[in-house]
Formats: structure tokens, sequence, C-alpha cells
């Protein structure tokens, strides 16, 4: 027996919507054994003024079924109802005609709700794409409205899924999928004729990073004050003197009077201006990605551009509450136009880190899989979840945790490791390549082994949103930039890791020491969960370590925060690696306890019960353990003097900064334990004696605290 094709209604409203619904048609139009499209056409598309738009759906293949033509002209608030009342009244006919399994309805238009009221009214299933988003206008109340009708949701962001789920919508109907419109411009915005892209909207003489995107629309709860921002906007542009393309606005109420100021300014007679009403969408990407600013209050501003690194300034209020990258810097409000000119002095011709905030360039193919899992069969009546939020986040948590997950570098003396690691600290994957020696030949490689971890994400079902680095030496966090490396990494100086991991994978990148990446493993997965103040030791080749007051990371002025390893503990002891003497470092750590291994070796006194101890394997920490453990008074007076050494620097620490608890990591970290902790209880203050040290229980603190970068601070980012 054949299987019952899937029948999808897709509605498109306007010229924005369509970049979204596009690439969602072309890929269910690839699966005609799945599924059967029917497009509907109304609204804007269908206005000449507005660039008649439904032409490039017709030059995009697709078969539009109906198109209703649904607006009142007047552009004010009375029109916008009058035309949500049109539609109304035509859309049953059209919906009854089809007979739509589901239609799928974008955003948070006027056109939406009407397509989504008489849809639920007419039992048809709804699949609601971008609900749960917040930008602070009426748009919002519509977006809302729209997903309390809607049967299903596919969202873009992390945040999205959980506003999602704070209204009661049920959690097994919602996709976290990232922005369609992603999957298209992150395939095909690196073109090779862009040049002439930019050049048949500006002008021969344009260069790239050397103009700028203005798109503006009209704030419905607020028209007054858009249309005098939009005017300062102009004046702003206008003295700016860049050669500038700016879009007219949309249908919303207000776009009249917008449009009636840019004419009053002569924007369109001037040679600097070129004032268009459409741009078929793959242009318009080259046109942004390109640019040298974007300035507006257009939601691509704080979506797509993101993606590109191209600055943007939003003004106004229209995007308050929207997820942006460092990219966008906002303008709430001005009384003239100096402010505006002052941010495009600020933002022209910079770039930024590109960003996924959201999507990756893979929500078409989890959409469509989602899709073919709709049951026709489940009763129509959708249902709310109205137990407590956090009742509702736990019964599914494993869903959010398992699917949201980082991608993890730890480049290492000796091995350069790659991993993907999911919410809850589980490694999915793990790549591990001998590190090169050479900076050019060790970057090519980490760009090698992130590509390829980012393609099995994909068929693993994690969605990967950022990278973080762990590294040896001195870290600006800030910058992405190795300041100092150790020594087991050479030529790695003054090196900017984030720009080009960031701009090659276009995911947001973090950069740390690898003695911070273990405080912030531990304060996420290990026994620093739930502890304000705590230090994390690492006793390896060398000794590191970070710091977490406050439950933030300490990095310091100078980012020489924690370096725990160069306390000194002695005037006059051995000398360190770093060039001074008497550090902690210098008398604990494996290369320390190597050096005297090595040295009682030599003078033959490694022995054990009168046996002779001569090794024909390099001379390492071990045999020095093994040797004290098995009862040479040497080895352990060795051992003593290390382990008083660290238990003294640990002091130090707790006098200074008076954590709570003490972590120990590392290879070392097992055998350190009890004597700094004896230590400790002997010779620290009275107040701080009851601190208590334990060792780790994590086996990649430097792979996990990478990951806890990422999934700590990009899925909590604010602005």
């Amino acid at each position: 027996m054949t299987e019952l094709k899937l029948r999808v209604c897709v509605a498109t409203c306007n010229r924005a919507d369509y970049s979204k619904l596009a690439p969602i048609m072309f890929g269910i139009k690839s699966h005609p054994d799945e599924f059967e499209l029917e497009v509907v056409v109304l609204g804007s598309h269908l206005i000449d003024d507005y660039g008649n738009t439904f032409r490039m759906i017709e030059q995009d293949d697709f078969d539009i079924g109906s198109k209703l033509h649904t607006i009142v002209r007047g552009e004010d608030e009375a029109a916008m109802v009058e035309s949500v009342g049109l539609a109304l009244v035509k859309l049953p006919d059209v919906l009854q005609r089809l007979c739509p399994d589901l239609l799928i309805v974008h955003g948070d238009r006027f056109d939406a709700l009407a397509l989504a009221t008489a849809a639920a009214l007419m039992n048809i299933r709804i699949l609601h794409l971008e609900g749960g988003e917040v930008s602070g206008t009426i748009d919002d109340s519509i977006r809302h409205a729209i997903s309390k009708l809607a049967h299903y949701h596919a969202c873009c962001t992390r945040r999205a899924e959980k506003y999602l789920i704070a209204m009661c919508e049920d959690h097994s109907r919602i996709l976290l999928a990232g922005c369609p419109s992603y999957d298209k411009l992150l395939s095909t915005h690196h073109r090779e004729d862009y040049m002439d892209i930019i050049k048949s909207w500006l002008g021969d003489k344009v260069q790239e990073h050397d103009y700028i995107v203005a798109l503006q629309h009209p704030v419905t709860t607020d028209i007054q004050h858009s249309i005098k921002i939009y005017g300062l906007m102009l004046d702003a542009l206008i003295c700016f003197n860049k050669k500038t393309l700016i879009l007219f606005p949309n249908i919303d109420a207000g776009s009249k009077e917008m449009v009636r100021a840019m004419r009053k300014k002569g924007i369109e007679q001037h040679p600097n201006f070129r004032a268009v009403k459409h741009i078929p969408f793959e242009q318009f990407i080259q046109l942004v990605c390109h640019a040298g600013c974007m300035i507006g209050n257009s939601s691509c501003g704080v979506r797509e551009a993101g993606a590109f690194g191209t600055p943007v300034i939003n003004l106004g209020t229209r995007q308050t509450g929207r997820e942006t990258g460092e990219n966008v810097l906002h303008v709430r409000d001005a009384d003239t136009y100096n402010k505006i000119y002052h941010a495009l002095e600020l933002q022209f011709g910079k770039r930024y880190p590109c960003s996924k905030i959201y999507g990756d360039g893979n929500a078409v193919p989890r959409i469509l899989k989602f899709l073919r899992t709709i049951n026709l069969d489940e009763p129509l009546q959708k249902t709310f979840c109205f137990p407590p939020v956090k009742d509702s986040i736990s019964q599914d948590i494993d869903h959010i945790l398992e699917t949201q997950s980082a991608l993890s570098v730890d480049l290492g003396g000796t091995n350069l490791r790659v991993a993907i690691v999911c919410m809850m600290g589980k490694i999915v994957k793990k790549y591990t390549q001998p590190n090169p020696k050479t900076f050019e030949a060790r970057m090519q490689l980490i760009l090698k082994m992130c590509s390829e971890a980012m393609l099995d994400a994909v068929r693993l079902n994690c969605r990967i949103l950022g990278v973080g680095v762990s590294t040896g030496g001195r870290v600006n966090a800030q910058e992405g930039v190795v300041l100092h490396s150790t020594q087991l990494i050479q030529e790695w100086s003054s090196v900017d890791l984030r720009t080009p991991i960031s701009d090659a994978l276009h995911l947001p990148v973090w950069v740390d020491n690898d003695g911070n990446c273990a405080a912030l493993a531990e304060r996420k997965f290990g026994h620093g969960r739930g502890v304000e103040n705590f230090v994390t030791v690492i006793t390896g080749t060398g000794i590191g370590g970070g710091i977490i007051h406050n439950s933030e990371l300490v990095h310091g002025s100078t980012f020489c925060a924690a370096e725990l390893g160069h306390i000194m503990v002695s005037l006059d002891g051995p000398e360190c690696s770093c060039g001074s003497r008497g550090c902690i470092e210098a008398y604990a750590s494996g290369q320390a306890l190597q050096r005297e291994a090595k040295r009682l070796h030599d003078e033959d006194l490694l022995k054990v019960e009168g046996r002779d101890m001569k090794l024909l394997e390099p001379v390492t920490a071990a045999h020095l353990i093994n040797a004290a453990k098995l009862g040479n008074s040497k080895a352990e007076a060795a051992l003593n003097k290390a382990s008083t050494a660290l238990g003294v620097g640990i002091i130090n620490i707790l006098h200074i900064v008076n954590p709570s608890l003490v972590i120990l990591s590392g290879v070392l970290a097992s055998y350190y334990q009890a004597p700094v902790q004896q230590v400790i209880t002997e010779r620290a203050l009275f107040s701080a004696q009851s601190i208590k040290v334990l060792t780790s229980d994590l086996e990649e603190p430097a792979l996990l605290g990478a990951a806890s970068l990422v999934l700590d601070y990009a899925t909590r980012r604010t602005y």
C-alpha cells in the first residue's frame, strides 16, 4: 500500500518572509515522493509599490496556487486591521479548495496572523517558524498569538525554545532548527561575482566594505518616534558621505510618512544614494556581506548580518529584546543626527567575528525530518503544558542537553585534540593528531579537524553553539589572542586564534589558558558545581590553575591571574622555567620531579633495599614516586620537599583569595592530595585549616573546560 504524501501549504506575505520560507519550499519540492507543495501568495507581494515580489517566486519555478490581494492601502493602523479582515474573508475559499494537511506560517506579520487564525478555525495543522523570539514591539504580540494557534514550532535559538516552553507549548512539538535563511546565505555568500553584484546596484566606482546598506521600517506602536529616527538617520547618512543603498520600508502603518520624508530630503536624486523597492535575496546577501556597515532596524541586521561579521547600527526599539552578536551597536534614541553619525564613525569599515546565534546552515534538513514525524492520526486539538515551567523543562531536559553542543580544541605540547562535547559534559566524539611544529601547519590542522567535526556533528544530531580553545601560556581571553606561549608550544606568541577559526567556521570562538579552562570544567562538570569560590591547581608537566571567585573566572588586569605555578615559596630555590627562582613549579611540577629522579639516578642513589635501580628507559617522575613508595629515603625526601612547596604555595592562595575548596587536577593530583591537606592543617591560619583539598574526577579537564567556555557563555548572552 502506497503511503499518502503530506500536503503542505506554504503561505508567503512579503519579500522578507519568502527569504526564510524559500529554502523550505525547495526542500519540500525536492522530495515529491513524500510531500505535495502548494504555494499561496498574499500581502505586499502583489503590490507594485513594493516591487511585485511575487515574480521572484515564479522565477524560482514555484507554481503559485493562489494569489490573494489582501492589502487595504493607507499605511496606517486602520488599514492594517482592514487588511487582516480582508484576508480572513478570502482565505477560507482557498484553504477549503487546497485542503492541506499542514500550513507553514512565518514570523510576526499581521498577514501571518490572518493565515494562522483561518487555518486554526478550519482545523488545519499549523507549523510556525521563528516563534518564541522577542523584539519589543507589537510584533511580539502577533508572534506569540500565532504561536498559541500553531500546532508545531520550528524556532531558531535555544532562548526562543525556552520561551515557547514557558508559554506552555508542548516541548515534543518544538524543533530547535535554526533560521532557514542561514542554509542559503552560509552556502552562497562566498560568490566570486560579488563585486559585479555590488557594482550593478551602486555603480562601478564603489569598493568592497566602502558602502552602507540602510533599511528602516516603521514601529507601529510609536509611529512618530520611528519617523523622527528615520529622518535623523537620513541626515546622518547624507553627512557621512558614503555610497548608500537604501531600501523602501515595509507596508506597516507609518511607511507612507517615511517615504515622504525620504523624498523630501531628495534621497532618490542624491548622487550618494540608490533607493530601491526590492533586491533578490541572493544578491542582498552579497550586498550585506561586503558592506562597510548596515544601518536601520531590520531584523536582517541583528540576524543574518552577524553571520558575516558585518558591522550593524540598530536604530530605535523595533529589535529590542532580540539576541544579537557583538557586531550590533544600538542607538535607542536620538534628538539630533550627531549620535547616529558618531555610531557610523565607530562601526563603518570594521569586521567582527562571524556569529551563528540564529543558525548553522542545517535548518531545512531538520525541518524536513520533523515533517516526516507528523502523525495525522493524532488528535487535532492541541494541548498546553500548564504545570510550572521548571517541571515542564525537567521532563524534557535530556533532549535539550543532548542536542546543544560545543566544539572543544585542546592545544597540547604533543598532541592537538578536538572534541564534540554536549551540554551534559559527555564527549560525543574525539579527534587526536600530533601537534605540528610550525604556526602555519598548526592552524591548518586546527581548521581541518574542526571542519571534520562540524560535519560529524550534523550526523550525530549535535547543534554546535561555538568553539572553545584551551591553550598553554598567557591568553587575552577578551580578544582571543595568545600573548605568550609556553616552551612546549613554539611560535605561539601574539597569535590571534579567534578570528581565523571564526571566519572559517562561522561560529563564535572563545580562547583561554588551559589552567583557567580546568577551573571552568570543574565549575560546570566537577567538584566546583554550585561552589562560589574555589581554586583549581593543575599538577602536571608544569603547575597551573584557575581561580573562581563569586562564580566567575578571575583573569586579572594583564591576564596573568592564577599563574599559580609561579608563586614563590623560597628566595633562593631552584631555577624555574620562567627565569625566576623558588617557584612552586621549580619544586613540584612533573619536570622538577623528573629532574630530581635523574639526579638521584645519575648519583646511583635511586635504589631500593640494596637493589640497583639502573634503568634502561628514560627516568621520569613516576620512578621517583615508585622508589619512595618502596622505601627509598632520598626519593621520600625529594617528594616531601615538593609536597611541602606545593602545600605552602596553596596556603598563600588560601590566605589571599580565601576559597572554600581546592581541587587538584592532573597526573600528580592523586599523589599530592593527602600531603597538601596535611601541610594546610599544620601551617595555614586557623580559619583556613578546614578548607578541603579534593582530587578532580574529570578525565578531560582541558576539553571540558574549553567546552564550558561555549556552553556557559553562548547560551546566556544578554545585551
